[in-house]
């Protein structure tokens, strides 16, 4: 199993229960094709540095998790289905991204403490 990330941004017009039903559906996507979430971020609505689709912000998701490579696919096609997400980005992590993403969420744990 590979560990991933992935990155989504969603229209600002939703309200806060459409953007958790969107949240919640591509995790249990993911879960039901057998993968280990490994974290899950909520970073907000953030504006961003250019327009998409004519909106000038969006809300901001992030996953960290392992699975195997042949379920992005699947996930990408689900991405770009919804009619909710604006973009998305799915990364590969290395063991040096890993190592750096534990001590983000390390750091961030304390923070909020």
């Amino acid at each position: 199993m590979n560990h991933y990330e992935t990155v989504f941004i969603l229209n600002p017009v939703l309200s806060e229960q459409q953007v958790k039903e969107t949240v919640s559906k591509f995790e249990d996507f993911l879960t039901s094709k057998g993968a280990e979430m490994v974290s899950k971020e909520d970073w907000g609505l953030k504006k961003m540095a250019y327009e998409i689709q004519h909106k000038k912000s969006g809300f901001y998701h992030l996953f960290e998790f392992k699975v195997s490579g042949e379920i992005l696919i699947a996930l990408e096609t689900e991405f770009r289905r919804d009619e909710r997400v604006m973009r998305f980005l799915t990364v590969s992590l290395d063991k040096h991204a890993v190592a750096w993403a534990e001590r983000r969420r390390a750091k961030l744990k304390a923070a909020k403490a």
